[in-house]
């Protein structure tokens, strides 16, 4: 088959055979994907974006080289390009490059439809998010598919749907590329509060405010780091909304999102951990309470120049999908869960063992392996080898799931604003230090949010009565310390 003269250039066959390899591998990944149901993250990056890609850039090297070919031989004084070209379909050659030129088309247009649709899906896909950057993003994927919301595409919340927030998504995926292929990336990688999709676009497509949800129990256990490894538990009705669905949003942890409401907050610094400045506002009446905090209050001339945010569900919510579990919480849940034994101390020195930081995965691992059969070999020689092999996969376990040292990512760089123990959350603004010209504050109480219904070691449980739920006793007895002072001003701290 012969095409016109111009084709048979250095350029132009480099890009017939560049494309034409492409267009085979592409083929190729198609087949290990569809027929015999094979692929990876890597296989779809190339099927769908790179090799593509190639063999556009190959296609486009046809007619450059032909544009090339035919100016060399018009500037040699070549008689037949002295004139424009005469497509002349009695000429084989030109029959055969318009032949090939529209089948060509044709068959580009619908591999580029099914390899467009196909991208776009690839690039919205869970594998795209978390697996194509795995060093980078490894530590969101693994918490990601521990969640709750592991059956939620990512996408779902971090792009949503629309032409704009798809496009936004995209470009700031280009710099995103950028930094990883020049390994000028952040770690860990910071929690995009700025440019996260408003929670009412995302959060409320699947929780509707206006649905009533009832008050709901939540139970914990604990183990003490003594050696019987004392299980200590507790039992709470965490008040979600109100007693009874006439009143729906009336009362309840989230009367905050109540629309009859507005809850205005102004926060220190971008992590808004710390919140000097809260604005109630009862949007039927229009009454209007400042409240701030008597024990850092903000100046006035930064009150004028500060974002003021309208409290929304990621303001509590913050972790919803990548939670870094403290080595405190994973541990007690693995030895509930059978995942570690209870040998004597292994609390304790679990919590040893893990107080730590360690400067690789490997090297964690490998000093929780050496400091566990150690600990057990000298104190404990009479305990099964099984059982100690155990513990120290169950203690990695939960290392693996919750504490990334290469990328610096863990619990303590990732505060959850849910509760009030290891993170201030709740207590940003309800501490007792928040307060209005005319002397009112924003409640501590603890039987605002929930009631404790059952709590103590097992044998020795209290439990409420009726209409009077139990005042909260430390598992270890610290007096009334614990109504003086914040949680997080010992638990956040047990942890260098």
């Amino acid at each position: 088959m012969r095409f016109p003269k111009s084709y048979y250039n250095h350029i132009s066959l480099v890009g017939t055979i560049i494309a034409g390899i492409s267009i085979l591998l592409i083929i190729l990944s198609f087949i290990l994907s569809f027929i015999f149901n094979a692929g990876s993250s890597y296989l779809g990056l190339f099927s769908y974006i790179l090799l593509p890609g190639i063999m556009l850039l190959g296609l486009i090297l046809i007619p450059i080289g032909m544009l090339f070919s035919t100016r060399k031989a018009r500037k040699n004084n070549i008689e037949q390009y002295k004139k424009w070209i005469v497509i002349d379909f009695n000429d084989p050659r030109y029959r055969n490059a318009a032949s090939v030129f529209f089948i060509g088309t044709v068959v580009l247009m619908l591999l580029s439809a099914v390899g467009s649709y196909e991208a776009y899906h690839y690039t919205e896909s869970v594998e795209f998010c978390g697996k194509v950057c795995h060093k980078v993003m490894k530590p969101e994927y693994v918490t990601y598919t521990n969640s709750s919301h592991a059956r939620v595409a990512c996408v779902e919340c971090h792009v949503g749907q629309g032409a704009d927030w798809y496009v936004k998504s995209k470009l700031s995926g280009l710099y995103q590329v950028y930094a990883v292929a020049t390994n000028n990336y952040p770690k860990p990688i910071p929690t995009p509060i700025s440019s996260l999709r408003p929670a009412k676009e995302t959060c409320e497509e699947c929780h509707w405010p206006q649905k009533f949800y009832t008050p709901r129990l939540h139970t914990e256990k604990h183990y003490l780091s003594d050696s019987l490894n004392t299980e200590w538990m507790i039992q709470l009705q965490m008040k979600t909304n109100s007693q009874h669905s006439s009143n729906n949003l009336a009362e309840g942890i989230h009367w905050h999102i109540n629309p009859n409401v507005k809850i205005e907050y102004i926060a220190a610094d971008e992590t808004r951990e710390s919140i000097p400045w809260v604005r109630y506002i009862n949007l039927k009446t229009n009454d209007t309470t400042l409240y701030e905090d008597t024990w850092g209050p903000l100046d006035p001339e930064d009150i004028k120049t500060a974002t003021i945010r309208t409290m929304d569900c990621m303001d509590c919510h913050n972790r919803p999908s990548h939670n870094y579990h403290l080595p405190s919480d994973f541990v007690d849940y693995a030895i509930s869960s059978g995942d570690i034994p209870k040998l004597p101390q292994i609390k304790y020195i679990a919590m040893e063992v893990l107080k730590d930081p360690y400067p690789t995965t490997d090297t964690a691992l490998m000093v929780i392996k050496n400091t566990i059969q150690h600990f057990y070999e000298e104190n404990y020689s009479e305990l099964q080898p099984e059982a100690i092999t155990q513990a120290i996969e169950g203690i990695s376990n939960g290392y693996l799931n919750n504490i990334f040292p290469e990328m610096g990512a863990n619990w303590d760089v990732y505060p959850d604003h849910i509760g009030h123990v290891e993170f201030n959350g709740c207590f940003r603004c309800h501490n007792d230090t928040h307060e209005s010209l005319a002397g009112n504050k924003i409640t501590k109480d603890c039987n605002a949010c929930h009631s404790i219904l059952m709590q103590g070691t097992p044998g020795q449980l209290e439990s409420a009565s009726i209409n009077e739920p139990l005042e909260f006793h430390h598992p270890i007895d610290i007096g009334t310390d614990w109504k003086d002072y914040l949680c997080t001003d010992c638990h956040r701290y047990l942890y260098p």
